[in-house]
């Protein structure tokens, strides 16, 4: 038996959710006394994948894989599991990830826990906990099948790093013509920006900002800290703001280290979305606005004010590193 994860990437390159799914199933194979093997499909490099524990990397090279297929991703991982006689398979819990997961565990007649935020607090029976209730709460799910399916929450356990000697593999599953009876006819991609999904840390406007034309300085202050946009429903709403950029119940959610929210009340589906952020950080004028109670940190002030000096600061104290 091992342990198999499934590390994605973009455009051959992983990210860091790839590295933190790696180490997450290093630390669960530990616990389990067995080895960890990775799979990667169509990526340029694995050898990062080493410095996480990747005991072995099986390698799929097809460019019939080139966009995502859930059904297809999902026998391709399926396949792998069965080749390496893996009971315990985790995949990350991004939207690419919720898709394939149920295909998946149907195939493996797996147990399937999403939205997993630390390591599991037992083996027997395989104990996990869970966001739940919009992420303002916890449950610990246990998982009785013989075939385990896992879903981790980005930025919940962090990279460790523990590296080894990996054996590497190519892999050529089977591909069933079934699969790709949907495929992309096109994708687009947002490029040269940070992207929500990446993002460790967040900048986020709301109607507070008054205006499109007052976005600059949003926009200004996500660059200084290497940050993502965003913004709240009304904003999109509105058009202000793209769609793409609205995060909340309703919207993408956000799971970053740092959250910074200027000019949101915090309405209650705004806040469900970005409840899994690690710190949140509030600026707004109403000492009365919702979020202040959500809040790890708040600033009670006009944020045409607060907002321009927050960062000069910054970059006044990024000169000095």
């Amino acid at each position: 038996m091992s342990v198999l994860v499934f590390a994605d990437n973009s455009d051959g390159k992983f990210k860091k959710t790839a590295f933190e799914i790696v180490s997450f199933g290093k630390q669960v194979a530990k616990q389990a006394e067995t080895s960890l093997v990775v799979l990667t499909i169509n990526a340029n490099d694995v050898s990062s994948l080493s410095t996480y524990g990747a005991d072995k990397i099986l390698k799929i090279q097809d460019s019939k894989l080139d966009s995502f297929n859930a059904k297809a991703y999902a026998d391709c991982i399926y396949q792998a599991a069965l080749k390496e006689s893996a009971d315990i398979v985790v995949v990350d819990s991004t939207n690419d990830g919720l898709f394939l997961a149920p295909i998946l565990a149907v195939k493996l007649e797996a147990g399937y826990a999403s939205n997993i935020v630390d390591y599991p607090s037992s083996l027997q029976p395989l104990t996990v906990k869970r966001k739940a209730f919009s992420s303002k709460g916890f449950s610990f799910t246990e998982i009785h099948t013989q075939n385990k399916l896992l879903g981790l929450t980005k930025n919940s356990v962090g990279l460790i790093e523990n590296p080894v000697d990996s054996a590497v593999e190519n892999f050529s599953p089977s591909l069933k013509e079934d699969d790709f009876k949907i495929s992309s006819a096109s994708v687009d991609k947002t490029t040269g920006t940070v992207t929500i999904a990446d993002a460790d840390t967040v900048v986020s406007g709301g109607r507070g900002l008054k205006g499109p034309e007052n976005w600059g300085m949003i926009e200004e202050l996500a660059e200084v800290l290497g940050a993502a946009t965003a913004c709240s429903k009304p904003v999109s709403d509105l058009g202000w703001r793209p769609h793409s950029e609205h995060v909340g119940q309703t919207g993408k959610p956000v799971t970053s280290n740092l959250y910074i929210a200027i000019g949101i009340s915090g309405a209650i589906q705004h806040l469900a979305g970005v409840n899994s952020s690690k710190v949140k950080v509030v600026i707004n004028n109403d000492p009365e606005a919702p979020f202040f109670k959500a809040a790890d940190y708040g600033i009670v002030g006009d944020a045409f004010e607060v907002v321009p000096e927050l960062i000069t600061k910054l970059k006044e104290f990024k000169s000095t590193l």
